[in-house]
């Protein structure tokens, strides 16, 4: 008999760690190999484990609610073979949900200040507690204890969380000033105690889910970090929805797929980039990343009320059949939980279909670390004017609003304008004859 580690798999590139939600074996239980052996949950999506052996579960080195860095073991695995020694996980490398505040306290070095000198900074001498991993992080961004204490912590009795220290050095990298952090906290918090929920005997309390949790927290984060603008263009599509209405049923026919308006409008969104490839960037500090790929991101909307957004990779490099393949094939496996963590990283620009919900348009909160996201409007019959060589005729058009948000610290009203009405052209440009 042989002893095997079941290790928690790299689950995409900016994956570091992931929350054990479910055991779906218990010691004891004989598992085939590549079965789900535990459902996991990721910042991007929830999904399972699958064993890499097979055998029977030996032990369980990790509890639901912990959260394992990649890498490391999570259960003890017995398979047919020759005995093997197995190093279980180490305690302080499983961490809790509360940021290891139970972790044995240990002193860790960190980097003076200003003047550039560096200092052993004894953290017993503080009556403030901090996790290991807290302090990992202050050493790794040189926060002097000092600095450290000034961190308002919203863990247990105060203790400052990995989110908070994380939360405090993207705005120290911003040039934001601890006092400056410290004030915007207070004046949340105050704004927040100014207005009391009042609950009667009749109000259902619903608490959030975990997706909820983090989109409550990512939109709040996206308003805070980025100065949003929003421009608006009305479009003629008249011709995509003829060219539509025409292709169609021959193109379910062929491909066994249904044609959307989702893929002609991604088609006309990456010919846009193209044009104005500044809209394709993202910000870190005082520094702009002009990404080389062009990846979409499309909100979908899932059954249990929440949003998620799957990324198409190189959108550039399909044309509308491929991309109608791809969006189908997202859109179900995001309303299945079927999607990979992967298929929700890297995104360079997103799209949100508010007309699915009978909505003529909207100002979308962007996507971080994005800086723009494009609202697409119900598409609606109106009466128009056409110019026509015989002069001009008032006729019924297919129209849509197009709501552009940008991030005006990096892209100006001219390029967060010229990118929309340039959208707007080529669905409005699209070609009746076009083959698909």
């Amino acid at each position: 008999m042989a002893l095997v580690e079941l290790i928690m798999p790299k689950m995409g590139e900016s994956i570091m760690e992931a929350t054990i939600l479910t055991w779906l074996k218990k010691p004891g239980d004989k598992i085939e190999q590549d079965e789900s052996v535990l459902e996991v949950a990721t910042d991007k999506v929830d999904t399972e484990v699958p064993s890499t052996h097979a055998g029977i579960l030996k032990e369980i080195l990790a509890k639901e609610g912990d959260v394992v860095k990649v890498g490391l073991p999570i259960a003890v695995i017995t398979t047919d073979g020759n005995d093997q020694k197995v190093t279980p996980a180490p305690v302080a490398e499983i961490q809790k949900i509360e940021d290891t505040d139970r972790l044995t306290e240990e002193p860790v070095a960190v980097a003076s200040s200003s003047n550039g000198k560096s200092h052993e900074s004894d953290y017993k001498a503080s009556d403030r507690f901090y996790s290991p991993l807290v302090k990992n992080i202050a050493r790794e961004e040189n926060i002097a204890i000092a600095e450290l204490e000034t961190i308002s912590g919203t863990g247990n009795e105060g203790r400052v969380t990995k989110k908070d220290i994380l939360n405090y050095v993207q705005h120290r990298k911003l040039g934001v000033t601890v006092q400056a952090v410290q004030l915007a906290k207070s004046t949340a918090s105050t704004a927040g105690q100014k207005v009391p929920v009042s609950i009667s005997g009749g109000d259902e309390i619903i608490e959030m889910d975990r997706m909820r949790k983090m989109i409550a927290e990512r939109m709040i984060d996206s308003k805070r970090i980025s100065a949003h603008v929003t421009s608006f263009v009305e479009a003629d599509v008249t011709n995509i929805v003829l060219w539509r209405n025409k292709v169609k049923n021959d193109f379910q026919k062929r491909d066994g797929d249904v044609l959307t308006f989702t893929p002609i409008f991604i088609e006309a969104v990456v010919n846009a980039i193209k044009d104005f490839p500044m809209i394709n960037v993202q910000v870190d500090g005082d520094r702009i990343i002009k990404k080389k790929e062009i990846n979409i991101g499309m909100a979908v909307a899932l059954p249990s009320g929440n949003l998620i957004v799957p990324v198409i990779k190189n959108a550039d490099q399909y044309n509308i059949a491929g991309l109608a393949k791809i969006v189908n094939d997202l859109a179900k496996r995001a309303r299945d939980n079927k999607l990979k963590p992967d298929e929700l990283a890297g995104g360079t620009f997103t799209i949100s279909n508010v007309g699915s919900f009978g909505n003529v348009m909207g100002t979308p909160i962007i996507v971080q670390p994005q800086v723009a996201i494009l609202a697409l409007g119900a598409i609606q019959k109106k009466p128009a004017v056409l110019e026509t060589p015989y002069g001009d005729v008032i006729a019924i058009r297919h129209k849509m609003f197009l709501s552009h948000s940008y991030d005006h610290r990096v892209v100006d009203g001219a390029l967060g304008g010229s990118l929309v009405r340039r959208v707007a052209d080529y669905l409005e440009k699209f070609d009746l004859n076009r083959p698909i």
